[in-house]
């Protein structure tokens, strides 16, 4: 029977007593075989159940249900039929390739619900019987007693009966970014998730002490049970691109059938061949049906692919790529992705002065000024001792091997051990100095860690304390000045300095010392429960990367919005978020209880105004992100955790972490960050908008062929005269140009302002107004040049076979020129550099080579009906593709001119009224 979900109970609330009296349970023996057999019967194992989905077949064929694919098929079917079999393999061997493309990527997003369900494979060590007995995890029932020890990952949702130093890194569910202090007392019913003390989570991991948890819920009635269920209900939205793709296949295909049938319905009134007119009605089909437009869409995305993982960026599904060129607004984690993960001290506090610590991270690089100018630390008697006593009271080592400096043992203490580097200070010698004899070590009860040392060189012993300002302050009648004497204690100054750092979103530790019998040998609490000397504070942080402070700016100034989503504490969170430039001293920010009572129909306005998000549930990162989309956002969504997925799977593009990343994260995601570096979210938006813009070139490039080639075919149906071109013609001028000539656009650099224009709207067409003017122009001026020619040559009386191919090169010369337009949209070839993208060059080579073989080739002529051309009908091609680079140039132009003088308001389309809002976020 599989387990059951239930609504969740408030088993933090309750009394070790009353947990254990609730479920029948016996904390001294455990349960016997029955009553396992019995309680699995009604709960299930410790699992969690399948979710169904589509099958694989089924998931297939659903990879066909799109109008531009349906366009594609009956353009393969009229191909087959006119005996181009070679054409109609390759048309379907298109659709074939983005079917299995598209069932590849919708495959691996439904894998993250079995990531999940691998991660509880573990075994535990639980009472059964009255002895301690090892299982494994699916086997555990509610009321089951664990055991918990430091490297064990918690295999059900316990509340804690007892703990002994216990700590849990919790990360990958709350988001926490340092191991949480557990306690076994009763906590109120309304303490948010990441602040229940005396709770341990499955998927969590013990990194220290022991404990002992009575398991209260498992399998899909556990917090990652019901993350499971919110991954099955997130839904995964289409990107603007597949949006917008759709729309423009399903207006092309009704534009294609309605102007197929106009087509035949005239040359039927006209009482022509049935026959006859049904070949040209298919041909104007063929010739509308942009056949090269998903092999250049699947293309231009997996260059794009390439580039942003030169920029750390890996991307999982294709149409990701362009997503990120739409983004509205961010919403980031905080740890590791705008900070450096590493606590740094920042501030120092001795004898009544605050010092400030240069340097980020674990190097011990970096100084010390006060007031703004330099100290030398040697110098300063108070500072060093502080220091010192940071680095002696102490269990962490700072290792320098060849991937740098990195922490052993807690990071809080690391902290202590780089800002004594920085001052001079090194483990080895001031161990050897002051060896150590005996140490209490930190109890959540007591909050310090007390050490005793045997100071060598002056036959004594000190005993040095580091721990919450509230305990320490409790145990000292005394501070120690400049020249280490003792004073009286200002404990109002010391405090005032405590607020401060704390503002600045710092954590603080205090630190003090008192004299010792020089024979002492064991160190009792007694010992340091009053008449210690106060030494200092050191106050730290995991403090902004530089380059993400950067990457914000410039994503600001791109009129992405920023927001932070943490499940750190709000204070933290709030100082870091005014440092990486989110917002001054009217930043707004919630936490989860107070996101908890904004009602549903409040939230997409007050997402969309508040920045910072601290504190926040799973599901409330899910209601998040739903709301901004609510607003028209398009959201971008970071995560690294089990309780992100949802969140990244109902974003419009997941992103998860690849080096703290959790295998669930990244299978709900579509892109992963190599370097956890939220520089790289802004490096792959600007790789993303470049690729819209050469997909925009590629279809404001082709566009024109489809529209000049149904033109030619309408209006000599109209006119009753031969058609200028034939199908197996419309083919190969589309096929060919479209391999050889525009996919060459994909390789083309990203423009230079790209990063200051405004996002699109995800309602703004792909070709707007203009690019549609300009579209239909080009259409307009291939039309009359390849009906034209045909009408010149049988004019002076050369063959249909030859009048049809000048007709086709001056497509193809038209084409070739009008590719040098479109490497641009707003510029001019020259301005870009003629031979800055030489892949175009090498294009435009092989297609002059194509085409000489359609036209002189005795096999091309007989498979394609061409005929060899002279000089002239050639100069004439060449004449006409210039006449069309020529006029398109001048309208970009004059364009241009227009834009200037109304201040350039074309180059930042799209903004609506909610960009503008978003846009208008107040910035410090």
């Amino acid at each position: 029977m599989a387990n059951k979900a239930s609504p969740p109970q408030a088993w933090h609330a309750l009394s070790a007593e009353a947990c254990l009296a609730a479920l029948a349970a016996d904390e001294t023996t455990g349960f016997n075989s029955d009553e396992v057999s019995r309680r699995l019967e009604i709960h299930g194992r410790n699992r969690l159940t399948p979710r169904p989905g589509k099958g694989p077949v089924r998931l297939f064929l659903s990879q066909f249900h799109d109008p531009l694919i349906y366009i594609l098929l009956i353009s393969a079917a009229v191909t087959g039929t006119l005996k181009g079999w070679v054409d109609a393999s390759v048309i379907f061997g298109v659709v074939l390739l983005n079917a299995i493309i598209g069932f590849v990527q919708e495959l691996n997003a439904l894998r993250a619900i079995d990531a999940l369900a691998r991660g509880l494979s573990i075994s535990s060590a639980v009472l059964r019987g009255g002895a301690r007995q090892v299982i494994p995890a699916e086997e555990l029932v509610p009321g089951d007693i664990v055991f918990l020890q430091s490297g064990d990952k918690v295999p059900a949702d316990l509340r804690l009966l007892r703990v002994r130093d216990l700590q849990v890194d919790e990360s990958p569910l709350t988001g926490e970014s340092v191991p949480v202090e557990k306690r076994s007392a009763p906590l109120e019913a309304s303490t948010l998730l990441a602040d229940r003390a005396n709770m341990a989570y499955s998927s969590t991991l013990v990194t220290y002490g022991t404990g002992l948890g009575l398991v209260v819920e498992t399998g899909d009635a556990t917090e990652i049970g019901r993350i499971n269920r919110l991954i099955a209900e997130a839904s995964e939205l289409e990107t603007p691109l597949t949006v917008k793709i759709g729309q423009f296949s399903r207006l092309l295909m009704w534009f294609i059938l309605l102007l197929a049938g106009l087509t035949f319905l005239a040359g039927w009134l006209r009482g022509e061949d049935a026959v006859e007119t049904f070949i040209a009605s298919v041909a104007l089909a063929v010739a509308a049906i942009p056949e090269g437009l998903p092999v250049a869409v699947t293309i231009t995305l997996a260059i794009g692919v390439a580039r942003m993982a030169r920029r750390n960026a890996i991307i999982r599904k294709l149409p990701a790529v362009e997503t990120l060129g739409s983004t509205t607004v961010i919403c980031s984690d905080k740890t590791g992705t705008l900070t450096q993960n590493a606590m740094t001290v920042q501030a120092v506090y001795a004898a009544g002065e605050c010092y400030r610590v240069s340097g980020a991270g674990y190097e011990p690089e970096g100084g010390f000024s006060l007031d703004g100018k330099a100290a030398v630390a040697g110098q300063r008697h108070a500072l060093m001792e502080c220091l010192k006593a940071g680095l002696l009271c102490n269990d962490a080592r700072l290792v320098h091997d060849q991937d740098g400096w990195r922490i052993e043992g807690d990071p809080t203490e690391g902290a202590l051990l780089v800002s004594a580097r920085k001052a001079g200070l090194t483990p080895e010698e001031v161990h050897a100095e002051h060896p150590r004899v005996d140490a209490i070590p930190f109890e959540s009860a007591h909050q310090f860690m007390a050490t005793l040392h045997r100071l060598q060189a002056a036959d004594a012993s000190h005993i040095y304390l580091k721990g919450s300002v509230e305990s320490i302050l409790g145990r000292c009648n005394a501070a120690l000045d400049a020249a280490l004497q003792p004073v009286a204690l200002d404990a109002h100054a010391i405090n005032q300095q405590v607020e401060r750092m704390a503002s600045e979103g710092m954590r603080v530790l205090a630190f003090a010392r008192v004299e010792a019998a020089k024979d002492l040998g064991r160190l009792e609490h007694g010992q340091v429960a009053q008449g210690l000397s106060f030494i200092g504070l050191q106050g730290m942080i995991d403090p902004p990367r530089p380059e993400a402070v950067r990457a914000v700016a410039a994503c600001r100034r791109a009129g992405i919005g920023v927001k932070m989503i943490t499940g750190d504490h709000l204070a933290t969170a709030v100082a870091i978020a005014r440092q990486i430039g989110l917002g001054g001293e009217d930043l707004e920010a919630l936490d989860g209880r107070a996101l908890a009572a904004v009602p549903d129909a409040d939230l997409p306005q007050v997402a969309d105004r508040v920045t910072v998000f601290a504190r926040v549930a799973p599901e409330q990162k899910l209601r998040l992100v739903r709301a901004l989309q609510a607003r028209g956002h398009v959201v971008a969504m970071t995560g690294d955790g089990v309780n992100d997925a949802p969140a990244l799977r109902q974003a419009n593009i997941g992103i998860a972490m690849g080096i703290t990343g959790t295998e669930v994260s990244k299978e709900a995601a579509a892109m992963v960050l190599t370097d956890d570096n939220f520089a790289s979210i802004g490096a792959a938006v600007e790789e993303g908008r470049g690729v819209y813009d050469n997909l925009v070139k590629f279809i404001t490039w082709t566009l024109p062929t489809n529209i000049g080639q149904g033109l030619v075919i309408l209006t000599a149906v109209l006119a009753a005269v031969e058609l200028p071109i034939l199908p197996v013609q419309v083919l190969w001028i589309n096929m060919t140009t479209a391999v050889f000539l525009g996919l060459t656009l994909a390789f083309e650099a990203r423009e230079p302002q790209v990063m200051l224009r405004q996002p699109r709207h995800p309602d703004q067409p792909i070709l707007t107004g203009h690019l549609m003017f300009r579209t239909v122009f080009v259409g307009l001026l291939l039309t009359a040049g390849a009906f034209g020619l045909f009408e010149w040559e049988l004019s002076h009386g050369e063959t249909v076979e030859k009048a049809r191919t000048a007709a086709v090169n001056m497509f193809i010369v038209g084409q070739s020129l009008y590719l040098f337009n479109c490497r641009s949209l707003t510029r001019s070839m020259f301005s870009l550099g003629v031979f800055s993208n030489p892949w175009l060059w090498v294009g435009l080579a092989v297609m002059l080579a194509s085409q000489a073989a359609f036209v002189y080739l005795p096999v091309m002529n007989w498979l394609f009906h061409s005929a060899a051309l002279g000089v002239d009908e050639w100069l004439l091609n060449l004449l006409g593709g210039l006449v069309v680079f020529t006029l398109v140039g001048l309208e970009k132009f004059v364009s241009a001119s227009w834009r200037s003088r109304r201040g350039g308001t074309l180059t930042r389309p799209g903004r609506t009224k909610v960009q503008r809002q978003h846009v208008s976020e107040r910035v410090p």
